[in-house]
């Protein structure tokens, strides 16, 4: 299927690596001009020349950490000078650890909801009145499954705030932009942390929880993400989709 991306400019954020690199890399090769952010500036080198070996689609890559306001500006004005406009916005740059909720002080709780939901506004922002003029526009936020059903994890009640925030947040923005030609829908992986369990716990723990038989792979969700990305999603916003897999039954 054409997604009808050709020539389209995109900024994904938390692009260097994992899900926001798969993003940029699935945009590329639908023809999208995509402009890559992170805070590594060596690792997001090596994702701009792979993508661009890898699809032969134009990459830029600007150096910004989503929660310092100058960076943020700067990465906006690079890409509209670069191309001229800026047409999809994908916010998936920062992290909020996993924490004890009693062990939270205020400004740890000030620090985590800046490392994920003000990320989120500032980049949106700053992007949103290129879309209004162009009278098009798609962004798509990355969630989390968490930020619904807690599934027995503990210790993620500051993610979990965070991510049930960026829902509302994305509904709300999704109505007063319709009106822009703008579309705001949220994406929520599924993951699964292996690091700490034997392959035969990881293996029992996937199949309990993913009735399709394996958890999400990066190109599950940036599969998603171009759909919401493209010109067949028109017609689709404020929605939250949660890509895994049937965990959510």
């Amino acid at each position: 299927m054409d997604l009808g991306l050709r020539g389209k400019v995109a900024i994904v954020t938390g692009s260097s690596d994992g899900i926001g690199y798969g993003v940029a890399h699935a945009l590329a090769e639908e023809g999208v001009r995509v402009v890559l952010c992170a805070r590594r500036e060596s690792l997001l080198a090596e994702a701009r020349q792979a993508i661009e070996r890898e699809t032969g689609a134009e990459v830029f890559a600007v150096p910004c950490d989503v929660q310092r306001l100058n960076d943020v500006q700067s990465l906006v004005k690079e890409t509209a000078r670069r191309f001229g406009a800026i047409h999809i916005l994908v916010n998936n740059a920062g992290s909020v650890p996993s924490i004890q909720f009693a062990s939270v002080e205020d400004a740890q709780w000030h620090q985590m909801l800046e490392g994920k939901l003000l990320g989120y506004i500032r980049v949106t922002r700053e992007t949103v009145p290129y879309m209004e003029r162009a009278g098009w526009g798609r962004i798509i936020n990355m969630g989390a499954v968490g930020a619904e059903r807690a599934f027995g994890q503990a210790k993620i009640s500051a993610y979990a705030a965070a991510k049930a925030a960026v829902v509302a947040l994305s509904r709300s923005l999704a109505l007063e932009e319709a009106k822009n030609g703008i579309t705001v829908n949220v994406v929520n992986p599924s993951s699964i942390d292996e690091n700490e369990l034997t392959l035969e716990e990881a293996r029992r723990i996937r199949d309990a929880r993913f009735p399709i038989g394996r958890p999400p792979t990066v190109e599950d969700v940036a599969a998603t993400v171009a759909f919401f990305a493209s010109e067949e999603a028109e017609y689709v916003t404020g929605q939250v989709v949660n890509v895994s897999g049937g965990w959510m039954l």
